[in-house]
């Protein structure tokens, strides 16, 4: 027909959706990869055994506090409390592991092994994982309500428990908008070390409030390490942390304030507690820390200033320790 080109118009090509979810996991539409099953080390990594050291300060610092008032060691109280604060601390790595995991977070990383992103654990695994170990911290946290009667203790119990799964759990995890930091200082230095003293000695003396100042300092700067070396990543996952927020130079600002405060505390300490001057000798390692984070160019670098400072927490927990003690 006239008018009609003899050439056919060519559709443009549709264009290609963008693969969602962790190109590393084997998919139910005939992916051929595998994905080799977590190993023994895997799952350790994955409990992310740095952090560690920042539940076991509260406890120290908190039992030194009510050594001070009551003059005696409850060994046993001391012990469950302990129990309590590290199986929670492994129940909150798991959980990051597997909510992180499933929203794609976690898909690329820098540390330790990611079991649920990489598809070398199930989610489903992982989560009954995080629940046990969070189930060991009720149990010894119900076991020193009954034996010190202050019932009110399975309240406190309970909120632990949601600020632990929900700091990336559920529809709107608090750990996506710039809140982690003030929950990890609640929690982790007031609510822990607090915590502590107060099923020993059922008062609060002034040292124990300085300590858990002290702890939940520290126990934010870690993070701050952390989401620090992630910042790239957790940008373009859309997660909000702190360090999103601010950017890098306020994040090794806050770092700095976090990590030195601490030692303003154990100098007006030890006007009281002469011992507290020996905390100062952590100073070395927390300057290491200071200056990696200030001077890094790999992300993989700030695992050793998150390393650096979740031990210096300890060193300077069981200083402070020894001069409440001694």
């Amino acid at each position: 027909m006239a008018g009609t080109s003899s050439k056919k118009r060519k559709r443009p090509a549709p264009k290609k959706r963008p693969v969602r979810g962790n190109p590393q996991k084997p998919r139910e539409t005939g992916d051929p990869r595998r994905v080799e099953k977590a190993t023994p080390r895997d799952w350790i990594g994955a409990a992310r055994l740095r952090t560690l050291p920042l539940a076991i300060a509260p406890v120290l610092l908190g039992t030194g506090a009510a050594m001070v008032v009551v003059d005696e060691f409850h060994w046993v109280i001391a012990l469950f409390c302990l129990l309590v604060a590290v199986a929670l601390q492994i129940g909150v790595n798991y959980a990051n592991d597997y909510s992180d995991g499933i929203r794609g977070t976690d898909d690329v990383r820098v540390g330790p092994a990611r079991l649920t992103a990489s598809g070398s654990a199930k989610p489903r695994t992982v989560a009954i994982v995080a629940l046990a170990f969070f189930a060991i911290a009720a149990v010894a946290g119900l076991a020193l309500t009954i034996r010190t009667q202050q019932w009110w203790f399975l309240v406190i119990g309970a909120l632990c428990l949601l600020a632990a799964w929900f700091y990336t759990g559920g529809k709107r995890p608090y750990g996506y908008f710039g809140l982690g930091e003030v929950f990890v200082f609640v929690f982790f230095g007031l609510v822990a070390t607090l915590g502590t003293t107060w099923v020993q000695a059922f008062t609060l003396p002034q040292e124990a409030w300085f300590g858990a100042v002290a702890a939940g300092l520290f126990a934010c700067a870690v993070l701050l390490a952390n989401n620090l070396r992630d910042i790239d990543q957790d940008r373009a996952a859309g997660k909000r942390t702190l360090t999103v927020l601010v950017g890098r130079t306020a994040t090794r600002v806050l770092f700095t304030l976090f990590v030195l405060l601490p030692f303003l505390i154990a100098g007006f300490l030890a006007m009281f507690y002469p011992i507290a001057w020996l905390s100062l000798i952590v100073l070395l390692p927390v300057l290491a820390a200071i200056l990696i984070v200030w001077t890094y160019r790999l992300p993989r670098e700030l695992v050793v200033a998150l390393g650096l400072t979740s031990l210096s927490s300890l060193a300077y927990a069981g200083l402070l320790f020894w001069a409440f003690v001694g």
